[in-house]
């Protein structure tokens, strides 16, 4: 498995030397001989790639990554052009026209979010093709626990965005006196009435403010 970049390294860096973290590798290192998986094994850390660990602003939480070709890209609830959004994103990009007036885009990828400084994480990093939540309890939720933990250990404040009960289970990670937390409803089609109209994203930018740091610019080019 490749190395974390460094500002990364610095702050959950340790976890590689875990004995929970060389079993993870080496269950990794076992399916990838046999079978397929998602994403690939250079784009496992891209969410961490793409936002240094001072420079997040938002954190907004998936569960795992699409397990259909030529959708997972390393990013939570993103996929690659020219994939068709599935159907949560559509609800996200939905929710994102109602709240904020920003048209859903031609494509599914949210680069452009990473690049505001919104880091789209997974609690799972992998799965096995075409079979949901195939690499749950194998040591990545440990992993990005330690990530979260050390975004709450931060100085600045930043906020955490939770969708959906999987998600909320980390709130009693963050010291809410410090960080706010915005929670809604997951945009899966199951529960997609309690997420429409839940105005995540100006909730998330008015957190900001609130804090003295700039609003995310939600537009997606």
């Amino acid at each position: 498995m490749r190395s974390l970049s460094p500002s990364w390294q610095a702050v959950v860096g340790d976890e590689f030397d875990k004995p929970y973290f060389n079993k993870l590798v080496a269950f990794l290192r076992q399916e990838r001989s046999c079978k397929t998986v998602f994403p690939s094994d250079d784009e496992v850390f891209r969410a961490l790639d793409l936002v240094p660990y001072h420079d997040v602003r938002v954190l907004l939480l998936g569960q795992d990554p699409y397990h259909n070709e030529g959708q997972a890209n390393g990013l939570c609830f993103s996929v690659r052009p020219p994939t068709r959004p599935p159907p949560s994103l559509r609800n996200i990009f939905r929710e994102l026209e109602s709240d904020l007036g920003i048209p859903a885009p031609k494509h599914g990828d949210l680069t452009a979010w990473a690049h505001q400084g919104v880091l789209l994480l997974n609690t799972v990093l992998t799965v096995e093709a075409h079979k949901a939540a195939s690499h749950a309890g194998k040591g990545w939720e440990r992993f990005t626990d330690a990530v979260i933990e050390a975004l709450n250990r931060r100085n600045v404040p930043l906020v955490f965005c939770f969708w959906g009960a999987h998600a909320r289970k980390k709130v009693c990670l963050i010291d809410t006196a410090r960080h706010p937390v915005v929670q809604a409803a997951h945009p899966s089609p199951l529960s997609q009435k309690k997420f429409l109209g839940s105005r995540p994203f100006s909730t998330i930018n008015a957190a900001l403010v609130s804090k003295g740091l700039t609003a995310v610019d939600w537009r997606i080019p």
